[in-house]
């Protein structure tokens, strides 16, 4: 797929989130099948840039092009410096964030509260588009306000307009949060008016649903989320399945046990050994949750205040998993099999 300049493998993004597409887990996600990966949003609040959380967030020592940073913020000003700074770090492509639904986003007017004001919308894709000339800026929305504000057209023209060069779309208003349906017919209705690449988001977690979203919308890509934590190797389950309409068996319990302890590895060294525990442990329940046997498993090593014993428990589950099972077991019944990702709102960036 081309892609804003780039020849990206297939048609599969790794949607922004907060607390989870951080480097580690963008540069895992790229080598289990997705083609593109956009970090974790970077505020707009020029006097955070020194902050630690800030500097790690604009770290992209390593990772794989193209490097897709997500700004956030409501000063078009403000937003510009912030494309700037981003793209003196090393992004390829700036994404701006117009639907965080979390209440402290939209508690300053930023994120999906952005799509109240259109007028402003303007002014700040604007300043960044002119901010970095040499640089494409994609957006990110959701469908509108709420359910009788729904003004994704409208959005469509004004990023347009003001030279946005891709829409990702996920198909809620910010009042539905991430409760019922996402209106794959809105995005469909988007695309279809669209002279720049559009992307669908929202309640894609299978093979199966990744197909029918691009069937049903016509989208140029689509964006997963919430399904990918603590499962990862989706991306290559769907590119497959794209491809040939048969499905990967699931994977080798030692191959995930690799995966995992790799995993935690970078953890620990990107942030220090006392954050990355703590990092480390909300990674562990999402890849164990829905296993056989992994209830237990997944209290216990919340409490485990070491990373030699965070990295003994996971060798001693897995080994046992191992011992009866050639591939990753699911409990059939565990509603959390379907949706391994459960973050809150505030977790979430888009």
């Amino acid at each position: 797929m081309e892609f804003l300049g780039f020849s990206l493998r297939n048609q599969l993004f790794v949607a922004p989130m907060a607390g989870v597409t951080d480097r580690p887990f963008r540069q895992l996600c790229k080598k289990m099948g997705a083609a593109l990966a956009v970090s974790e949003m970077v505020t707009s609040n020029s006097l955070l840039y020194g902050s630690m959380k800030t500097l790690r967030r604009a770290n992209h020592e390593g990772e794989v092009a193209p490097i897709v940073v997500q700004i956030a913020g409501a000063n078009p000003s403000m937003m510009a410096d912030a494309a700037r700074y981003n793209v003196d770090r090393g992004a390829q492509i700036i994404d701006i964030n117009m639907g965080c639904p979390a209440k402290k986003i939209c508690n300053v007017m930023a994120g999906s509260a952005l799509l109240r004001d259109e007028s402003l919308v303007g002014q700040i894709l604007e300043a960044v588009v002119h901010a970095v000339p040499d640089t494409p800026v994609t957006l990110k929305i959701r469908t509108g306000w709420d359910k009788d504000h729904r003004n994704a057209l409208n959005i469509l023209k004004i990023a347009e307009q003001s030279g946005i060069r891709a829409l990702a779309m996920h198909g809620r208003t910010r009042a539905c949060g991430y409760s019922g349906q996402a209106e794959y017919d809105t995005i469909r209705s988007v695309k279809a008016q669209a002279s720049i690449p559009v992307i669908a988001n929202g309640d894609i977690g299978s093979p199966e649903k990744a197909r029918q979203v691009l069937d049903i919308t016509h989208a140029d890509a689509v964006m997963i989320g919430r399904a990918a934590q603590g499962r990862p190797w989706l991306f290559r389950e769907i590119e497959h399945f794209l491809k040939t309409g048969t499905h990967l068996l699931p994977p080798r319990v030692s191959e995930i046990h690799q995966v995992l302890l790799e995993h935690l590895e970078d953890l620990y060294l990107f942030y220090g050994i006392e954050t990355g525990l703590g990092i480390g442990r909300k990674h562990i329940s999402w890849y164990t949750r829905g296993l056989v046997g992994s209830a237990a498993f997944r209290g216990q090593v919340n409490q485990l205040p070491t990373v030699d014993r965070q990295r003994q428990a996971v060798n001693a589950f897995f080994s046992a998993l191992g011992e009866h099972h050639e591939r990753l077991p699911y409990l059939a019944a565990d509603p959390d099999t379907t949706n391994p990702g459960h973050a809150s709102l505030e977790d979430l960036a888009a």
